[in-house]
């Protein structure tokens, strides 16, 4: 005697399912922030841990862990001494000197050509501007403003503490953790799964190291020709250009126009200047810098890429734009290891009962 399904059963279970799904996806959208953390707390240690393996050769891995942890920490901290006493003394300026700024581009001759050709209503828009920044009242707004920017900077530094925190735990840790991830595979198939994950951390890594060094390599190139050139705060600019150096194709584009049209704030000729930099250093990037570097990581198309690092970007902000490529490596990598492997061995088709 088959069984049957009692309709207020199935209601009562399939409504149980959805509150379910509905508190997975609570709980998910409340520790996104933390999960994203976790991520790139991650896939930093996988870029570290071949600089970890290559002191090993000489030391016992905890003293190469403790070496490399001494050097994060102290790059950490000497990133923070130098880059924040620049940034909140070149904001301090930006607000000091905003009124004069705005006085100067209204008696620049590009204003007025601009003035001539829109009419009174972009010199009214202008004039309202330079109003608002030079009356008392509204420095309240702007102070407001301020501990707002304020407040976004420390929770970014928190974050990055976090991060930093996290990155240690997983370096010193990894090699337990993949033995642990190997357990739950069955006894048959643990060698090659072993082998993949290996294959995966190492390839990541070298995506990680190799990224890294291009956006320290595009984040210090921009201090120095933004210094030279006279680009408002170019300590700032230069931090925009080596975060979005971290997100190959849209992340460098997206931070050379950010920072060109920053520049206008200087002249326009200073902004002219700036795109035409970041012109160049993106065809040098890519067809110079890229494929020495990133040799010997995974290769990912550019069209996923994009698209990875817009998913991520709408899931978890910057922070998820970061750890969208290197999932989309791993994955390049179980489809190449795993997944084709397995088709190309179905030589006949399946038996028919």
């Amino acid at each position: 005697m088959g069984w049957r399904i009692r309709p207020f059963t199935f209601g009562l279970f399939g409504a149980l399912g959805v509150l379910v799904a509905l508190l997975i996806g609570s709980l998910v959208d409340k520790l996104a922030t933390v999960l994203v953390y976790i991520g790139i707390a991650l896939f930093l240690a996988l870029g570290l841990d071949p600089v970890v393996r290559a002191i090993e050769r000489r030391l016992p891995r905890p003293a190469a862990v403790a070496i490399v942890v001494a050097g994060v920490l102290l790059a950490f901290a000497g990133i923070v001494l130098a880059i924040v006493p620049v940034l909140v003394q070149q904001v301090t300026n930006l607000i000091d000197n905003g009124p004069q700024m705005v006085s100067d581009v209204m008696a620049s001759d590009w204003y007025r050509q601009l003035s001539a050709q829109f009419g009174s209503s972009f010199e009214d828009a202008a004039g309202q501007a330079l109003s608002f920044l030079q009356d008392p009242a509204n420095l309240t707004q702007i102070g407001g403003g301020i501990v707002a920017v304020g407040a976004g900077i420390a929770g970014g530094v928190t974050g990055m503490t976090i991060v930093l925190i996290l990155t240690l735990y997983f370096m010193a840790s990894l090699r337990g953790m993949k033995r642990l991830a190997a357990r739950f595979v069955p006894a048959y198939q643990r060698a090659r799964f072993t082998e993949v994950l290996e294959e995966i951390s190492s390839a990541v890594g070298r995506y990680v190291i190799g990224q890294a060094s291009l956006a320290l390599i595009n984040g210090v190139l921009s201090l120095i020709v933004l210094s030279i050139i006279g680009a408002p705060m170019p300590a700032l600019l230069a931090l925009i250009a080596f975060i979005g150096s971290l997100i190959p194709l849209v992340g460098t584009l997206s931070a050379s126009i950010v920072n060109s049209l920053i520049c206008l704030i200087a002249s326009p000729v200073t902004a002219l200047i700036a795109f035409g930099y970041y012109l160049v250093y993106m065809q040098i990037e890519a067809y110079v810098l890229s494929p020495r570097i990133m040799s010997k990581a995974v290769a990912v198309p550019g069209a996923i890429v994009v698209i990875a690092a817009v998913a991520g970007g709408a899931l978890g902000g910057v922070l998820g734009a970061l750890v969208a490529i290197p999932v989309a490596a791993s994955i390049i990598i179980i489809v190449q290891k795993v997944i084709f492997p397995s088709q190309d061995a179905k030589r006949l088709p399946p038996a028919k009962v």
